[in-house]
């Protein structure tokens, strides 16, 4: 099953805690008592947030205990400990049917909680749905930004030259580790003479092996097998063992499958969405406009006498 959104952890983490009602819990104990509640399989426990920073489940768990503390109905007096108040307690008396958002906008402290946060975001838009967590709804935000950067950066790079897009290659090569300095690599860019090469860059700084490259700037052509074979014999030529095969466009399932079976060197594919990720990765033909720090309370700052 999917994992559930965060108001629906809300009532039965408490209920969890008021059974739990004379003792501190650890966040870990809660965490793992609601997925054997909600029977959660391993591949669900393992879905991780496109950051990869935490897990999904964890993370909206957390949050569900995040809301609920604020409303009041749980506290937290040790690090990674929460424990039921009396508040909350009521609310289990009162049985219920869920504990929401919604629910939540009746205590004063949630109140003031929700005031401030929305003067502090008020000229921030969003569409993302309620349902996710703040840390998602950010994430979310942000691979949107980043998805319509990707497309963008395909579309200014289908009006390059192919060899200005040959010298990106190389530039982003460069940027991932591989060659040595940008004018050694560069020197090499188109003057091979071999059919299928477009380049050559060394592996490392120190040039004990050499990788081969070939790049296609097109757009509405899908590179096929043939191609990756004529790019195969070129390695052959030269008796290379390693090369890779970057296109802005796409390669067919048979360009993938020959380029796994070739036996006597190692060809790698980057079709046009693997590139345009690459090069915001690594900052090439991009800029940083916006730096959003997500910062958390420094428990150990606060642990007096210890």
């Amino acid at each position: 099953m999917a994992v559930p959104d965060y108001q629906t952890f809300m009532l039965p983490v408490l209920r969890y805690a008021g059974a739990n009602e004379k003792r501190l819990i650890h966040k870990t104990e809660i965490i793992d008592a609601i997925a054997k509640e909600f029977n959660l399989s391993e591949e669900d426990l393992r879905e991780m947030l496109p950051s990869g920073t935490s897990t999904t489940f964890g993370n909206r768990v957390s949050w569900a205990c995040t809301y609920m503390k604020k409303a009041g109905l749980l506290e937290a007096p040790e690090r990674a400990h929460l424990r039921i108040t009396p508040q909350g307690m009521k609310v289990l008396a009162s049985k219920p049917k869920s504990v929401n958002i919604a629910f939540l906008r009746q205590f004063p402290a949630f109140q003031v909680f929700q005031a401030r946060s929305k003067k502090e975001t008020k000229e921030i838009p969003t569409n993302v749905p309620s349902d996710k967590t703040p840390q998602e709804s950010i994430e979310a935000g942000y691979q949107s930004l980043r998805s319509e950067l990707a497309s963008d950066l395909l579309q200014q790079i289908s009006t390059c030259t192919p060899t200005f897009f040959e010298r990106l290659v190389v530039e982003l090569l460069v940027k991932m580790g591989y060659g040595g300095t940008l004018r050694d690599a560069a020197q090499v860019v188109g003057k091979s003479g071999d059919g299928g090469i477009d380049g050559i860059i060394k592996e490392d700084k120190l040039g004990l092996d050499a990788i081969y490259i070939q790049a296609k700037r097109w757009n509405d052509i899908t590179v096929g097998r043939p191609d990756v074979q004529q790019f195969a014999g070129a390695l052959a030529g030269n008796k290379a063992t390693k090369g890779i095969f970057i296109t802005t466009s796409t390669f067919t399932k048979d360009a993938i499958e020959f380029a796994r079976s070739v036996n006597n060197s190692k060809i790698v594919l980057i079709d046009g969405d693997e590139l345009a990720e690459l090069m915001i990765d690594h900052n090439v033909g991009v800029t940083v406009t916006q730096v959003y720090e997500v910062k958390r309370v420094d428990s150990d700052y606060f642990a007096e006498g210890e």
